[in-house]
Protein backbone atom coordinates (compact mmCIF):
# COMPACT_ATOMS: atom_id res chain seq x y z
CA UNK A 1 0.00 0.00 0.00
CA UNK A 2 1.43 3.39 -0.91
CA UNK A 3 1.94 6.19 1.57
CA UNK A 4 -0.44 8.42 -0.35
CA UNK A 5 -3.28 5.90 -0.27
CA UNK A 6 -3.40 6.07 3.53
CA UNK A 7 -2.60 9.79 3.80
CA UNK A 8 -4.74 11.51 1.15
CA UNK A 9 -3.69 14.96 2.33
CA UNK A 10 -0.30 14.19 0.77
CA UNK A 11 -1.71 13.37 -2.67
CA UNK A 12 -0.50 15.52 -5.58
CA UNK A 13 -2.32 14.51 -8.79
CA UNK A 14 0.08 15.41 -11.60
CA UNK A 15 -1.12 17.18 -14.70
CA UNK A 16 -1.39 14.77 -17.62
CA UNK A 17 1.25 15.47 -20.25
CA UNK A 18 2.76 13.76 -23.24
CA UNK A 19 6.09 12.03 -22.68
CA UNK A 20 9.16 12.85 -24.71
CA UNK A 21 12.74 11.65 -24.54
CA UNK A 22 15.74 13.82 -23.77
CA UNK A 23 18.45 11.41 -24.78
CA UNK A 24 17.71 8.32 -22.69
CA UNK A 25 15.75 10.26 -20.04
CA UNK A 26 11.94 10.31 -20.26
CA UNK A 27 10.28 13.65 -19.48
CA UNK A 28 6.55 14.00 -18.91
CA UNK A 29 3.80 11.43 -18.65
CA UNK A 30 4.33 9.23 -15.62
CA UNK A 31 8.12 9.65 -15.60
CA UNK A 32 9.78 10.99 -12.44
CA UNK A 33 10.18 14.76 -12.36
CA UNK A 34 13.75 15.33 -13.53
CA UNK A 35 16.27 17.74 -12.08
CA UNK A 36 18.41 19.87 -14.36
CA UNK A 37 21.21 22.39 -14.02
CA UNK A 38 23.42 24.39 -16.38
CA UNK A 39 27.17 24.74 -16.60
CA UNK A 40 28.75 28.16 -16.11
CA UNK A 41 32.21 27.37 -17.47
CA UNK A 42 33.38 28.49 -20.90
CA UNK A 43 32.05 25.78 -23.18
CA UNK A 44 35.27 25.95 -25.16
CA UNK A 45 37.12 24.83 -22.03
CA UNK A 46 36.18 21.21 -22.55
CA UNK A 47 37.97 19.83 -19.48
CA UNK A 48 36.39 22.34 -17.10
CA UNK A 49 32.92 21.88 -18.59
CA UNK A 50 33.13 18.09 -18.48
CA UNK A 51 34.28 18.28 -14.85
CA UNK A 52 31.32 20.51 -13.97
CA UNK A 53 28.87 18.23 -15.77
CA UNK A 54 30.30 15.25 -13.90
CA UNK A 55 30.03 17.02 -10.54
CA UNK A 56 26.39 17.84 -11.27
CA UNK A 57 25.77 14.24 -12.32
CA UNK A 58 27.29 12.95 -9.09
CA UNK A 59 24.96 15.31 -7.19
CA UNK A 60 21.97 13.76 -8.99
CA UNK A 61 21.38 15.87 -12.10
CA UNK A 62 19.37 13.96 -14.69
CA UNK A 63 20.01 16.47 -17.51
CA UNK A 64 22.61 19.23 -17.92
CA UNK A 65 22.37 22.28 -20.16
CA UNK A 66 25.41 23.84 -21.85
CA UNK A 67 25.51 27.23 -23.54
CA UNK A 68 26.48 27.25 -27.23
CA UNK A 69 27.12 30.92 -28.10
CA UNK A 70 29.53 30.51 -31.03
CA UNK A 71 30.95 28.08 -33.56
CA UNK A 72 33.89 27.19 -31.33
CA UNK A 73 31.46 26.15 -28.63
CA UNK A 74 29.62 23.93 -31.13
CA UNK A 75 32.88 22.13 -31.85
CA UNK A 76 33.63 21.79 -28.15
CA UNK A 77 30.13 20.43 -27.55
CA UNK A 78 30.91 17.38 -29.68
CA UNK A 79 33.80 16.50 -27.37
CA UNK A 80 31.79 17.22 -24.22
CA UNK A 81 28.92 14.96 -25.26
CA UNK A 82 31.36 12.09 -25.80
CA UNK A 83 32.84 12.47 -22.32
CA UNK A 84 29.71 12.61 -20.15
CA UNK A 85 26.94 10.18 -19.21
CA UNK A 86 23.93 12.50 -18.93
CA UNK A 87 21.91 14.02 -21.78
CA UNK A 88 23.17 17.46 -22.77
CA UNK A 89 20.79 20.28 -23.70
CA UNK A 90 22.33 22.89 -26.00
CA UNK A 91 21.29 26.41 -25.01
CA UNK A 92 20.75 28.39 -28.21
CA UNK A 93 20.18 32.13 -28.49
CA UNK A 94 20.31 34.60 -31.38
CA UNK A 95 21.80 32.34 -34.05
CA UNK A 96 19.82 29.43 -35.43
CA UNK A 97 22.95 27.88 -36.99
CA UNK A 98 24.23 27.10 -33.50
CA UNK A 99 21.13 24.93 -33.06
CA UNK A 100 21.86 23.02 -36.25
CA UNK A 101 25.50 22.57 -35.21
CA UNK A 102 24.52 21.41 -31.73
CA UNK A 103 22.16 18.76 -33.11
CA UNK A 104 24.94 17.53 -35.36
CA UNK A 105 27.33 17.50 -32.39
CA UNK A 106 25.14 15.08 -30.44
CA UNK A 107 23.06 17.28 -28.15
CA UNK A 108 20.05 15.42 -26.75
CA UNK A 109 17.88 18.54 -26.78
CA UNK A 110 17.97 22.07 -28.17
CA UNK A 111 16.72 24.97 -26.07
CA UNK A 112 15.54 27.72 -28.40
CA UNK A 113 14.17 31.11 -27.31
CA UNK A 114 11.24 32.35 -29.42
CA UNK A 115 12.23 35.92 -28.65
CA UNK A 116 15.59 35.80 -30.36
CA UNK A 117 15.99 32.66 -32.52
CA UNK A 118 14.74 34.28 -35.70
CA UNK A 119 11.88 33.93 -38.17
CA UNK A 120 9.84 30.84 -38.95
CA UNK A 121 12.11 29.81 -41.81
CA UNK A 122 15.09 29.60 -39.46
CA UNK A 123 13.06 27.68 -36.89
CA UNK A 124 12.13 25.15 -39.59
CA UNK A 125 15.81 24.57 -40.29
CA UNK A 126 16.45 23.92 -36.61
CA UNK A 127 13.48 21.52 -36.54
CA UNK A 128 14.91 19.60 -39.49
CA UNK A 129 18.28 19.26 -37.77
CA UNK A 130 16.60 18.07 -34.58
CA UNK A 131 14.56 15.47 -36.45
CA UNK A 132 17.56 14.27 -38.47
CA UNK A 133 19.63 13.76 -35.32
CA UNK A 134 16.94 12.39 -32.98
CA UNK A 135 17.05 15.50 -30.84
CA UNK A 136 14.19 16.97 -28.81
CA UNK A 137 13.48 20.71 -28.45
CA UNK A 138 12.63 22.94 -25.51
CA UNK A 139 10.71 26.08 -26.33
CA UNK A 140 12.20 28.43 -23.75
CA UNK A 141 10.06 31.55 -23.34
CA UNK A 142 11.56 34.20 -21.08
CA UNK A 143 9.82 37.34 -19.84
CA UNK A 144 13.02 39.29 -20.35
CA UNK A 145 13.31 38.52 -24.06
CA UNK A 146 9.83 38.44 -25.56
CA UNK A 147 9.22 39.18 -29.23
CA UNK A 148 8.82 42.87 -30.07
CA UNK A 149 5.32 42.50 -31.50
CA UNK A 150 4.09 40.94 -28.25
CA UNK A 151 5.60 43.71 -26.15
CA UNK A 152 3.88 46.23 -28.40
CA UNK A 153 0.59 44.33 -28.13
CA UNK A 154 0.60 43.93 -24.35
CA UNK A 155 2.66 46.95 -23.34
CA UNK A 156 4.96 45.01 -21.03
CA UNK A 157 6.03 41.45 -20.21
CA UNK A 158 3.03 39.60 -18.74
CA UNK A 159 1.68 36.04 -18.47
CA UNK A 160 -0.60 36.45 -21.51
CA UNK A 161 2.32 37.58 -23.68
CA UNK A 162 4.52 34.74 -22.49
CA UNK A 163 1.89 32.08 -23.14
CA UNK A 164 1.06 33.51 -26.57
CA UNK A 165 4.75 33.39 -27.45
CA UNK A 166 4.98 29.77 -26.39
CA UNK A 167 1.82 28.68 -28.18
CA UNK A 168 2.91 30.43 -31.38
CA UNK A 169 6.11 28.39 -31.34
CA UNK A 170 4.28 25.19 -30.50
CA UNK A 171 2.19 25.75 -33.63
CA UNK A 172 5.33 26.11 -35.76
CA UNK A 173 6.69 22.80 -34.45
CA UNK A 174 3.38 21.00 -34.86
CA UNK A 175 2.84 22.43 -38.34
CA UNK A 176 6.18 20.82 -39.23
CA UNK A 177 5.02 17.51 -37.70
CA UNK A 178 7.52 17.78 -34.86
CA UNK A 179 6.17 16.71 -31.46
CA UNK A 180 9.25 15.88 -29.39
CA UNK A 181 9.19 19.14 -27.50
CA UNK A 182 8.72 20.54 -24.01
CA UNK A 183 8.14 24.14 -23.02
CA UNK A 184 8.97 26.66 -20.32
CA UNK A 185 7.84 30.22 -19.64
CA UNK A 186 10.21 31.66 -17.08
CA UNK A 187 10.27 35.00 -15.32
CA UNK A 188 12.29 36.37 -12.42
CA UNK A 189 8.99 37.59 -10.93
CA UNK A 190 7.42 34.67 -9.05
CA UNK A 191 3.86 35.91 -9.58
CA UNK A 192 4.32 36.34 -13.33
CA UNK A 193 6.00 32.97 -13.77
CA UNK A 194 3.37 31.13 -11.73
CA UNK A 195 0.48 32.75 -13.60
CA UNK A 196 2.08 32.01 -16.97
CA UNK A 197 2.74 28.38 -16.10
CA UNK A 198 -0.81 27.91 -14.87
CA UNK A 199 -2.19 29.24 -18.15
CA UNK A 200 0.27 27.18 -20.15
CA UNK A 201 -0.66 23.98 -18.29
CA UNK A 202 -4.27 24.44 -19.39
CA UNK A 203 -3.37 25.29 -22.98
CA UNK A 204 -1.11 22.39 -23.97
CA UNK A 205 -0.34 18.78 -23.11
CA UNK A 206 3.37 19.29 -23.76
CA UNK A 207 5.76 18.43 -20.91
CA UNK A 208 6.55 21.54 -18.86
CA UNK A 209 10.00 22.63 -17.76
CA UNK A 210 9.71 24.70 -14.58
CA UNK A 211 12.02 27.49 -13.49
CA UNK A 212 12.14 30.90 -11.89
CA UNK A 213 14.79 32.56 -14.00
CA UNK A 214 17.57 34.70 -12.56
CA UNK A 215 16.33 33.86 -9.08
CA UNK A 216 19.37 35.29 -7.28
CA UNK A 217 22.09 34.01 -4.98
CA UNK A 218 22.14 30.78 -3.03
CA UNK A 219 19.95 31.94 -0.14
CA UNK A 220 17.55 34.35 -1.85
CA UNK A 221 17.33 32.28 -5.04
CA UNK A 222 16.59 29.12 -3.10
CA UNK A 223 13.74 30.78 -1.23
CA UNK A 224 12.28 32.38 -4.36
CA UNK A 225 12.51 29.10 -6.28
CA UNK A 226 11.03 27.08 -3.43
CA UNK A 227 8.02 29.41 -3.32
CA UNK A 228 7.48 29.57 -7.08
CA UNK A 229 8.32 26.01 -8.07
CA UNK A 230 6.90 24.54 -4.89
CA UNK A 231 3.47 26.01 -5.45
CA UNK A 232 3.37 24.87 -9.08
CA UNK A 233 4.60 21.37 -8.26
CA UNK A 234 2.10 21.13 -5.41
CA UNK A 235 -0.67 21.84 -7.92
CA UNK A 236 0.61 19.06 -10.17
CA UNK A 237 2.36 21.24 -12.77
CA UNK A 238 5.89 20.44 -13.87
CA UNK A 239 7.75 17.54 -15.48
CA UNK A 240 11.33 18.76 -15.18
CA UNK A 241 12.86 21.58 -13.12
CA UNK A 242 15.90 23.81 -13.00
CA UNK A 243 16.67 26.02 -10.00
CA UNK A 244 18.53 29.08 -11.34
CA UNK A 245 21.06 30.29 -8.79
CA UNK A 246 24.10 32.54 -8.90
CA UNK A 247 26.02 29.66 -7.36
CA UNK A 248 27.77 26.39 -8.14
CA UNK A 249 25.52 24.23 -10.39
CA UNK A 250 25.82 21.45 -7.82
CA UNK A 251 23.89 23.69 -5.40
CA UNK A 252 21.11 24.02 -7.99
CA UNK A 253 20.81 20.24 -8.12
CA UNK A 254 20.75 19.93 -4.33
CA UNK A 255 18.06 22.60 -3.99
CA UNK A 256 16.01 21.04 -6.78
CA UNK A 257 16.02 17.68 -5.05
CA UNK A 258 15.17 19.23 -1.70
CA UNK A 259 12.14 20.95 -3.22
CA UNK A 260 10.95 17.66 -4.73
CA UNK A 261 11.71 15.72 -1.54
CA UNK A 262 9.73 18.17 0.58
CA UNK A 263 6.67 17.46 -1.57
CA UNK A 264 7.22 13.71 -1.71
CA UNK A 265 7.68 13.87 -5.49
CA UNK A 266 11.22 12.53 -5.71
CA UNK A 267 13.52 10.91 -3.20
CA UNK A 268 17.31 10.67 -3.23
CA UNK A 269 19.71 10.44 -0.35
CA UNK A 270 19.16 11.08 3.33
CA UNK A 271 16.35 13.38 4.39
CA UNK A 272 17.52 14.85 7.70
CA UNK A 273 14.77 15.97 10.05
CA UNK A 274 16.27 18.16 12.75
CA UNK A 275 15.14 20.69 15.31
CA UNK A 276 16.36 24.31 15.41
CA UNK A 277 17.74 23.61 18.93
CA UNK A 278 17.13 25.51 22.16
CA UNK A 279 18.22 25.51 25.80
CA UNK A 280 16.74 22.01 26.24
CA UNK A 281 19.13 20.39 23.76
CA UNK A 282 21.23 17.55 25.09
CA UNK A 283 23.97 18.07 22.46
CA UNK A 284 24.98 20.67 19.89
CA UNK A 285 22.29 20.05 17.27
CA UNK A 286 23.45 22.62 14.71
CA UNK A 287 27.08 21.43 14.55
CA UNK A 288 25.95 17.81 14.52
CA UNK A 289 23.59 18.32 11.59
CA UNK A 290 26.23 20.30 9.67
CA UNK A 291 28.69 17.44 10.12
CA UNK A 292 26.17 14.76 9.18
CA UNK A 293 25.06 16.57 6.02
CA UNK A 294 28.66 16.44 4.78
CA UNK A 295 29.39 12.91 5.99
CA UNK A 296 26.24 11.48 4.40
CA UNK A 297 26.47 13.11 0.96
CA UNK A 298 27.62 9.78 -0.50
CA UNK A 299 24.36 8.04 0.41
CA UNK A 300 22.03 7.92 -2.60
CA UNK A 301 19.44 5.58 -1.10
CA UNK A 302 16.20 7.38 -0.17
CA UNK A 303 15.90 7.27 3.62
CA UNK A 304 15.23 9.45 6.66
CA UNK A 305 17.23 10.48 9.72
CA UNK A 306 15.94 12.44 12.68
CA UNK A 307 18.32 14.46 14.85
CA UNK A 308 16.38 16.05 17.71
CA UNK A 309 17.90 17.79 20.70
CA UNK A 310 15.53 16.65 23.44
CA UNK A 311 12.63 14.36 24.32
CA UNK A 312 9.84 16.88 23.65
CA UNK A 313 9.57 15.88 19.98
CA UNK A 314 12.49 13.48 19.57
CA UNK A 315 10.74 10.17 20.23
CA UNK A 316 7.75 11.14 18.09
CA UNK A 317 9.90 12.15 15.12
CA UNK A 318 12.02 9.01 15.49
CA UNK A 319 8.91 6.85 15.13
CA UNK A 320 8.69 7.94 11.48
CA UNK A 321 12.36 7.77 10.43
CA UNK A 322 14.76 5.00 9.45
CA UNK A 323 17.38 6.16 11.96
CA UNK A 324 16.95 8.62 14.79
CA UNK A 325 18.86 10.16 17.66
CA UNK A 326 17.23 12.04 20.51
CA UNK A 327 19.24 13.98 23.06
CA UNK A 328 18.92 13.11 26.73
CA UNK A 329 20.78 13.89 29.91
CA UNK A 330 24.23 13.15 31.31
CA UNK A 331 25.94 13.46 27.93
CA UNK A 332 24.07 10.70 26.13
CA UNK A 333 20.93 10.11 24.08
CA UNK A 334 18.79 7.39 22.52
CA UNK A 335 19.27 5.79 19.11
CA UNK A 336 16.15 4.67 17.25
CA UNK A 337 16.19 2.18 14.40
CA UNK A 338 13.15 1.74 12.16
CA UNK A 339 11.10 3.82 14.61
CA UNK A 340 11.93 1.81 17.72
CA UNK A 341 14.25 2.45 20.65
CA UNK A 342 17.48 0.55 20.07
CA UNK A 343 20.28 1.65 22.40
CA UNK A 344 21.78 4.52 24.33
CA UNK A 345 24.71 6.43 22.83
CA UNK A 346 27.17 8.86 24.32
CA UNK A 347 27.37 12.27 22.67
CA UNK A 348 31.12 12.03 22.19
CA UNK A 349 31.04 9.37 19.47
CA UNK A 350 27.59 10.04 18.09
CA UNK A 351 28.50 11.31 14.61
CA UNK A 352 30.61 8.29 13.67
CA UNK A 353 28.03 5.92 15.11
CA UNK A 354 25.10 7.59 13.36
CA UNK A 355 26.95 7.50 10.04
CA UNK A 356 27.52 3.76 10.53
CA UNK A 357 23.85 3.19 11.36
CA UNK A 358 22.72 5.14 8.30
CA UNK A 359 25.11 3.24 6.02
CA UNK A 360 23.89 -0.08 7.42
CA UNK A 361 20.25 0.92 6.97
CA UNK A 362 20.93 2.11 3.41
CA UNK A 363 22.55 -1.22 2.56
CA UNK A 364 19.57 -3.04 4.06
CA UNK A 365 17.10 -0.95 2.03
CA UNK A 366 19.04 -1.63 -1.17
CA UNK A 367 19.19 -5.36 -0.45
CA UNK A 368 15.44 -5.45 0.20
CA UNK A 369 14.83 -3.63 -3.09
CA UNK A 370 16.94 -6.16 -5.01
CA UNK A 371 15.12 -9.06 -3.34
CA UNK A 372 11.73 -7.53 -4.12
CA UNK A 373 12.74 -7.06 -7.77
CA UNK A 374 13.79 -10.69 -8.02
Amino acid sequence: MSLHSIRPWRDIPRRKSRQIMVGNVPVGGDAPITVQTMTNTLTTDVAATVAQVQAATDAGADIVRVSVPDEASSKALREIVREVSVPIVADIHFHYKRGIEAAEAGAACLRINPGNIGDEKRVREVIKAARDHNCSIRIGVNAGSLERHLLEKYGEPCPDAMVESGLDHIKILQDNDFHEFKISCKASDVFMAAAAYQQLADATDAPIHLGITEAGGLMSGTIKSAIGLGNLLWSGIGDTIRVSLSADPVEEVKVGYEILKSLGLRHRGVNIISCPSCARQGFDVIKTVEALEKRLEHIKTPMSLSIIGCVVNGPGEALMTDVGFTGGGAGSGMVYLAGKQSHKLGNEGMIEHIVEQVEERAAQIEAEAVKAAE
